[in-house]
């Protein structure tokens, strides 16, 4: 009989088999290891080649993927930790972030994709229903409980992220496309599992600015990577921890500067630009205004196409 996964299991399993396969892994010092133990790690997981198209969709210029991580309180339910304070944080996201979110979306008519973790979507579900409801966004898998791959063994990243694709379908109607790994995390197994999901994309690694086919261990995967950026993400900027060195540092003003010249330099170059955001981070007032003048400054631009990641790694694919 097939294992069932429930949220208490979730957690304990991230409670204890993640230490208990890191201590399994216990690696030699890197100073030790011969270049064909380097070049085995190093080539796991490798950018493959580029998937820029010569051309966008009816001439445009740049490809713009605007997405969302409702993460909500699985950030914290993760760590095993049931404190009000820090599981309220998250429940912002769903509460008031995403109304903001989903209210500047309709006011420019324009799509975007969420990446939801399994358990998110289970606590959250009008929250999903809200996304799905304008027929032009997209929700991608997340993981379960927003879990560290990297700290569990295959079966258990497997069963994981293959019930959180069914979750889902089950929630949207609709086998989920691609995937975002929580915290960008990656094992060594995460590549050959979503192949085997029949992913058509990942945005979760940061090899280049422009959308390239991974390759595993040398081969290609037919995966297409819409990379991502911690710079082009607005979580390293605004989040407030107590419990750790993570510090907002920058205003509104300075972080539009700075996503404002990625999109440029993307516009220049003719190719994609893909910016990351968390409900529970960007939906505050001030930075949802930040947003909304950054979304209307790029349609000032002509030759814009605006597109759910999956419409963006659907085109580059098919005109490889």
């Amino acid at each position: 009989m097939k294992r069932r996964v429930t949220l208490a299991t979730a957690l304990a399993l991230l409670g204890s088999i993640g230490p208990a396969a890191q201590q399994q892994q216990a690696a030699p010092p890197p100073w030790t290891l011969t270049e064909g133990q380097i070049r085995e790690m190093v080539e796991r997981v490798r950018a493959g080649r580029d998937l820029t198209p010569k051309a966008w969709p009816n001439g445009a210029r740049a490809a713009v993927g605007l997405s969302f991580d409702l993460d909500n309180e699985t950030g914290t339910l993760r760590d095993n930790s049931a404190s009000p304070a820090l599981l309220s944080q998250g429940e912002y996201g769903s509460r008031a972030g995403l109304p903001r979110v989903l209210a500047l979306l309709e006011r420019h008519r324009i799509p975007a994709s969420f990446f939801v973790p399994a358990v998110s979507a289970m606590l959250h579900p009008d929250s999903i229903k809200a996304i799905m409801q304008p027929g032009r966004h997209e929700i991608g898998l997340h993981g379960w409980i927003h879990e560290r791959n990297s700290q569990l063994d295959r079966a258990t990243e497997q069963d994981l992220l293959t019930r959180a694709a069914k979750a889902l379908e089950a929630a949207t109607g609709k086998r989920p496309a691609g995937m975002r790994t929580p915290s960008w995390d990656y094992s060594p197994y995460t590549i050959e599992i979503a192949k085997e999901l029949g992913l058509v994309y990942d945005s979760s690694l940061m090899a280049d600015d422009r959308p390239y086919e991974v390759l595993a261990a040398g081969k290609p995967t037919g995966i297409v990577e819409l990379p991502v950026e911690w710079i082009l993400d607005d979580f390293p900027y605004f989040w407030m921890d107590r419990g750790s060195t993570v510090r907002p540092t920058m205003t509104p003003e300075e972080v539009f500067s700075i996503w404002k010249a990625e999109f440029d330099g993307a516009y220049e170059e003719r190719g994609v630009f893909i910016l990351t955001m968390h409900p529970h981070v960007i939906g505050h007032r001030a930075r949802i205004a930040m947003l909304d003048r950054l979304v209307t400054y790029i349609k000032s631009k002509p030759g814009v196409w605006f597109a759910t990641h999956e419409e963006i790694a659907r085109h580059v694919k098919g005109k490889a």
